[in-house]
């Protein structure tokens, strides 16, 4: 029999977000002051201070999303075009390509859980043709514009071979590096940048689970200063004369809010603290777990310094499933989570074309996220070790005699 170890009495939560710093001052002077909407000077200033963070020029918007929308209009994405995007990701990704009534061509991921570079070039190769610079899928015929790159779990993708597919075939490239602010590349070509600032394009989340928030908010960032200025203008409902009311193009409701940007900019001051906080837990996650019979805590891609936003604990053993193992963690007072299910068996895009998708069904069965807030301490990351190492015990408490079921997630 096993002997009891560490105990909890409150639930200890995947990802909450940590207000430590000068947010409650921030807002505050904000609200005082009267900004409170898209206009203000924390908007500024929390786009200085990103820019500076990323060494690169930024512009605050209401959400990841809309950050990626914006970049598939910057990219010139017109109805009947078509995007190259991962099946395995957060469908928010995906959805801005349907925003431009074009169509998304899903692509499978590698072992990072990001796409893959070898399957990208192989479809790009057999199933596409190129006529005057452009790409055509072969199937359709339609063009295609651009590829989404997702740096899943703060895990860089394969930047070098992507852009270098991307440059042969005349893709513009979108990085979402929503779960990626704060990896770079330690070496090779793109040694010193970061995650978002390598492709045309990148998208960044400040959703209330990332490891800076503003409540809800985003950015973009783009290779082009003009490009840059465009996408702020389109954000802003595209005034030309705000005094006059001129409009000479389609806007969108999509800048930041003064408010979020006030907790935005007292995030940014954390921003290096949290990204050590979480490399320190995933390191003491890799130590703990690194004996489990069960799984495995998955790595991060060599040569990159990841900010380490998500822990991907892979289950290794057939006899517990995803469903399986989050049940028994829960009973424990741990919330976990599966990783997402495939875009390209959603409802919306199963019409939709799909190449040759193999490991992200794999990863969809196999994998669950573990706890990981910054404000995260050592002896929680301990007893959630010590869960997962007891999981055989913990599943036959909660379904004694259930078969395995991987379907079933």
């Amino acid at each position: 029999m096993r002997k009891a170890g560490i105990a909890v009495t409150e639930m200890i939560p995947l990802s909450v977000p940590n207000f430590e710093g000068n947010e409650e001052a921030y807002v505050l002077n904000a609200v005082r002051e009267g900004w409170v909407s898209t206009g203000g000077a924390y908007i500024t200033e929390f786009e200085k201070r990103l820019a500076g963070f990323l060494n690169a020029p930024a512009a605050a918007c209401q959400s990841g999303t809309s950050a990626i929308h914006l970049a598939l209009l910057e990219c010139g994405v017109c109805p009947g075009d078509s995007v190259i995007v991962p099946t395995l990701t957060f469908i928010a990704a995906v959805n801005p390509v349907r925003y431009q009534f074009a169509h998304p061509i899903f692509m499978d991921c590698d072992e990072s859980l990001c796409m893959d570079p070898i399957k990208l070039k192989r479809f790009c190769e057999e199933e596409c043709g190129q006529k005057d610079g452009r790409l055509y899928y072969k199937k359709t015929h339609s063009q295609i514009k651009a590829v989404i790159v997702v740096h899943v779990f703060g895990n860089m993708a394969d930047m070098e071979r992507i852009m270098d597919i991307a440059d042969q075939y005349g893709l513009k490239v979108v990085e979402d590096a929503t779960e990626a602010l704060g990896t770079f590349y330690q070496e090779g070509r793109y040694k010193g940048k970061y995650a978002g600032t390598i492709g045309d394009y990148g998208a960044y989340s400040f959703n209330g689970n990332k490891i800076i928030t503003t409540g809800g908010g985003g950015a973009v960032v783009a290779r082009d200063d003009a490009h840059l200025e465009h996408m702020k203008y389109l954000s802003t409902q595209a005034k030309d004369d705000p005094h006059f009311y001129v409009h000479h193009e389609v806007g969108y409701n999509y800048r930041m809010t003064n408010v979020q940007a006030a907790i935005g900019a007292a995030q940014l001051e954390m921003l290096p603290e949290f990204i050590g906080r979480k490399k320190k837990n995933y390191e003491t996650y890799r130590e703990r777990l690194s004996g489990c019979q069960w799984g495995r805590l998955m790595g991060f891609r060599d040569g990159t310094d990841s900010n380490k936003w998500f822990y991907a604990f892979e289950l290794l053993d057939d006899r517990i499933s995803v469903r399986q193992a989050i049940e028994a963690l829960l009973k424990q007072k741990i919330q976990t989570r599966a990783i997402w299910g495939l875009i390209h068996e959603q409802t919306p895009y199963r019409n939709d074309a799909a190449y040759q998708i193999e490991k992200a069904v794999m990863y969809r069965n196999r994998i669950i996220n573990l706890p990981c807030s910054t404000h995260l301490t050592y002896r929680e990351i301990c007893y959630v070790a010590e869960q997962i190492e007891r999981l055989d015990q913990g599943i036959l408490e909660i379904c004694p005699g259930e078969q395995k079921d991987r379907s079933n997630i």
